[in-house]
Order: structure tokens, then C-alpha cells, then sequence
């Protein structure tokens, strides 16, 4: 997508609809109220590597939910810095070879499954086991803010952060998020609801500007739920402004102000499912310290492959160098 109109409208966007009036009220109170994990589990596991040190993180959530992640840290460190991973909608965090390349930098990591979704964690309050996703995104609509799925998935992002940075061998002053789609959102709500993250990677974030989505067409899998709500639910829209009242809960841009860590953004201008529009209504919105990288060839696909070394840089403040492909032949 190089239509100069669009790419115009971009730098200046801010989405389709303002934030609630008592939005930060909203999550300042859940915040409030929220009972941090007391009961959590920390278990060790050994797959006998000798510079690493591994562990499986469960806890309850809010609303009956049951959360995993798995952590990875540098074996032996007195305090480590820590980033945060989420996961792709429909998917599920890490595994943990895909965690080591961070603790060789002296890095760990902590990669959560999203409850409901393709890991370990449950989707409350009956515990329910496997993929629960469809509908994830405007479940509880019909009864209001404090009923949003998402909104329980925000806290037990909260939660994780809280319960990992007073761990005794996390550095708590040098934590970090990152993922893409789905998890460049949560990345980003990680950063917005804790301050405690100051440095955020968001690879096309999803979850933003949801009208805008809707006014754009259905065109992926990702945001269907949106459009079946109307088509089968309220075919004349009758309630479309409540719901985008209490889907503005949840919209990610609503959430950026709350941000006071650096940000780094990655789009690809082709992107059919999180729309680039929709993805710099958050970014307008943002009053931290920012950087926005464009890559115009590619949609919502596997640009890992060219941006995991920026990434690793990004995160870990290290100077890999991104654009050399292959040492020269001699």
C-alpha cells in the first residue's frame, strides 16, 4: 500500500473515535482492586543447560482464569534485566529454545500464553481447557466494560509483570515488552498499565481503532468476530455506538498516553489485517520518547526473518549489524 493519500493521512491519524471520559478511572480502579498473586507457582525445570536457568510461572487470574508462562533466565546472574513476550491471536508464547537467544546478551525472558488461546493457560471461570478464541474480542460487549474478555487478559498482564519484577533475581528497573499482532498490542498495554516496562518492540499491533476496522471491510480472519457481531447479532446496527463506547475500553490507542517508556514500532504497508491507519492511531497518540519503522512490501507475514536482529538490538541494547547478509567470500 503506497497510495500517498493514505500514507499522508497516517502521520497525522488518530482514530475514529476519543477516548472515554473516565478511561484512565476504568483502569486505575481495576488496578486498584486487583489481588496480586499470592498463590503463584515457580517451578524449576531442568533440561541440563549449564548457563541457563528455567522455570514455569502459573497463577490465577482474574475472573477464574488460570495463566502459565514459561522464563527463562541467565544462570548465576544476582539481577537480570527482563523482557516480556506475547504471542500472535490464536497462538501461544514461546517455547523455550526460542527464549535462549536473549540470555546470552544477559537477558531473560518471560513468554505468557494468552488464556483461551493454543497454550497452557485456562480460560475462567470454569477452567476451560484449549482454544476458546473465537469471539475473544467482543466477548462481554453486550454487558459492559467490566465484562470485556480482553479487560481480564490486560490484568493478568499487570499481574505477570508485578509477580516477575519482585522476584529476587530480576533487575525490576530494567524491564522490557515485545510481539507482534496480537502481542504488539499486549506489548504495548504491558508498558501503558505498568509503568514499571520502559522500553517496548510493537510489530504491527492489533486490537486498535476497532470502527475504523470495521469501516474498512472484513477482510481477515483476525477481526471476523467484529463483523459476525453486527451481521448476526444487530444486522441494522442498532448498538453499534454502545459497542464501540465499550470496545473503547479495550482499543489500544486509548491506551497510549499512559505510556511513559521509549517505543519502537514495526508496519508493513501491505498489512491486511492490523490496517497500518489503524496502527498509527495508537502510534499519534503516544507521548513517550518513539520511533516508527516502515517496511512497504509486506502485509501481516513473517518479516521476523529481517527484523529479529533490530529487535535483539532494540531490546537489548546491542549493536548486531542488521543489514550485513553473508560474510564475503575469500
Amino acid at each position: 500500500m503506497r497510495d500517498p493519500l493514505i500514507i499522508e493521512e497516517m502521520r497525522t491519524y488518530r482514530g475514529r473515535d476519543e477516548v472515554p471520559s473516565d478511561f484512565d478511572e476504568f483502569w486505575n480502579r481495576a488496578i486498584a482492586e486487583l489481588k496480586l498473586p499470592v498463590d503463584y507457582r515457580l517451578i524449576e525445570k531442568e533440561f541440563g543447560l549449564p548457563t541457563v536457568e528455567c522455570y514455569e510461572i502459573q497463577f490465577d487470574g482474574t475472573n477464574g482464569g488460570k495463566i502459565y508462562a514459561r522464563m527463562v533466565v541467565p544462570k548465576g546472574a544476582e539481577k537480570s534485566p527482563v523482557i516480556f513476550h506475547f504471542h500472535g491471536y490464536m497462538g501461544r508464547g514461546f517455547d523455550w529454545a526460542d527464549m535462549l537467544s536473549y540470555t546470552t546478551a544477559g537477558y531473560g525472558i518471560v513468554s505468557m500464553d494468552v488464556r483461551g488461546q493454543s497454550g497452557y493457560s485456562l480460560d475462567g471461570p470454569r477452567d476451560v481447557r484449549g482454544n476458546t478464541v473465537k469471539g475473544q474480542i467482543i466477548r462481554g460487549v453486550v454487558d459492559g466494560p467490566e465484562h470485556l474478555f480482553y479487560k481480564d487478559v490486560y490484568l493478568d498482564i499487570y499481574s505477570l509483570v508485578e509477580l516477575v519484577a519482585g522476584f529476587e533475581f530480576v533487575d525490576e528497573t530494567r524491564l522490557s515488552s515485545y510481539g507482534g499482532s496480537q502481542g504488539g498490542a499486549l506489548a504495548l498495554v504491558a508498558a501503558a498499565l505498568n509503568p514499571r516496562i520502559t522500553n517496548t518492540v510493537a510489530i504491527y499491533p492489533f486490537l486498535c481503532d476497532f470502527r475504523r476496522v470495521l469501516e474498512i471491510g472484513n477482510t481477515s480472519e483476525a477481526y471476523d468476530e467484529l463483523f459476525r457481531y453486527f451481521k448476526f447479532h444487530d444486522p441494522f446496527h442498532e448498538t453499534e455506538e454502545e459497542v464501540f463506547a465499550t470496545l473503547g475500553y479495550i482499543d489500544v490507542k486509548n491506551l497510549a498516553h499512559r505510556i511513559k517508556g521509549s517505543v519502537k514500532m514495526v508496519t508493513g504497508l501491505d498489512d491486511d489485517v492490523c490496517y497500518p491507519i489503524t496502527q498509527f492511531a495508537m502510534y499519534n497518540r503516544l507521548e513517550c520518547e518513539k520511533e516508527y519503522h516502515l517496511m512497504p512490501e509486506y502485509a501481516h507475514e513473517g518479516m521476523f526473518v529481517y527484523t529479529n536482529n533490530k529487535v535483539f538490538n532494540w531490546l537489548c541494547g546491542t549493536h548486531f549489524d542488521s543489514k550485513s547478509l553473508m560474510t564475503e567470500f575469500k
